[in-house]
């Protein structure tokens, strides 16, 4: 079984920058596929990035150019860096993987959040 622990969530004004990671244990993340999502009040969960074992990366148009997903498989830790950051990001942010490394289908492992605020 994979492990996921997220920190580094926190208060920020809008505008400003904050850097989210994700240790996982139980498995070298290089094999797997990784991925941040996230869930604000009232809405669906829905990805914000996600990054394969090749390192192919995608975001959505919401965040595209504001959050970078990157790993460091010597650390075994997943990272999200979001700049510019704006109210409507605060959620709960997820740190997942998916075992087939491929980024296909069902996401097989859940981290237990981390909170960003973004105030105004």
């Amino acid at each position: 079984q994979v492990q996921l622990v997220e920190s580094g969530g926190g208060s920020v004004q809008a505008g400003g920058s904050l850097s989210v990671s994700c240790v996982a244990s139980g498995s070298s993340i290089s094999s797997l596929c990784m991925g941040w999502f996230r869930q604000a009040p009232g809405k669906e969960r829905e990805v914000v990035s996600r990054i394969n074992k090749s390192g192919l990366t995608d975001y959505p148009n919401s965040v595209k150019g504001r959050f970078t997903i990157s790993r460091d498989n010597a650390k075994n830790t997943l990272y999200l860096q979001m700049n510019s950051l704006k109210p409507e990001d605060t959620a709960i942010y997820y740190c997942a993987a998916q075992g087939r490394g491929d980024c296909w289908g069902s996401w097989d492992y859940w981290g237990q959040g981390t909170q960003v605020t973004v105030s105004s």
